[in-house]
């Protein structure tokens, strides 16, 4: 705070307040600084110190007020497809549809087509296009175009929409099955199991080899 030959006070950034009032009431500029710095202190948490408990970055640690903040890109965990189709590297191409409608299917392009090449996808677990390419070759065209379409709505948006659903569930179907891991508990019970199984066939096996033998013995 500055104070000036006039008996005004500067704030940053260039705003002027008038003393005039403050000093008949005999209130010293110190006290009045404090005044003003925690007037303005109110909209501002960082200022106080004061943090409330539903604060944004309590309640949504991950999210951020920056309009311009990207969001990550999810990534593919090993055969696991995170659902993530990037638009720049696929082709949409729009036709009239014979679905629903009525005469409004034929004046809009509502019909979707979703196509891109299966052997330059990046974004796609390599064992998962491989079990693509032997699970849908039928849809494969001779360019190695990979084609999805929808015109179950009237809606363009909902269409493509539509289709990029119908992609994920056809990546998702080709992934390889998960072997889940067996806990140590559940190995030690398979264990016992065959140990048991082998013994009763043991003594299954004993007691056929004593009966022949009792037969043997009385022929004599």
């Amino acid at each position: 705070f500055a104070q000036n030959a006039h008996g005004s006070i500067h704030l940053p950034p260039s705003r002027t307040v008038s003393l005039s009032p403050f000093l008949q009431s005999k209130m010293s500029v110190r006290s009045l600084g404090r005044l003003l710095m925690r007037s303005r202190s109110l909209g501002t948490a960082t200022l106080s110190g004061f943090k409330s408990p539903i604060a944004l970055e309590y309640i949504y640690p991950a999210s951020s007020l920056n309009p311009v903040r990207m969001p990550s890109i999810p990534q593919n965990q090993g055969s696991t497809f995170s659902g993530y189709i990037p638009f720049d590297k696929i082709e949409l191409s729009y036709t009239r549809s014979s679905g629903p409608g009525g005469q409004n299917v034929n004046k809009t392009n509502t019909k979707v087509d979703v196509r891109f090449i299966l052997e330059k996808a990046d974004w796609i677990p390599e064992d998962v296009k491989n079990n693509m390419k032997i699970k849908y070759h039928n849809q494969l065209s001779k360019e190695g175009y990979f084609v999805v379409t929808s015109d179950r709505t009237r809606s363009q948006h909902l269409n493509v929409a539509d289709a990029l659903e119908k992609l994920r569930e056809f990546i998702r179907a080709a992934e390889p099955e998960k072997v889940a891991e067996l806990s140590p508990e559940t190995l030690e019970r398979i264990r016992r199991r065959r140990e048991k199984v082998a013994r009763e066939r043991l003594q299954v096996k004993r007691g056929r080899s004593h009966v022949k033998s009792d037969r043997g013995a009385s022929s004599f």
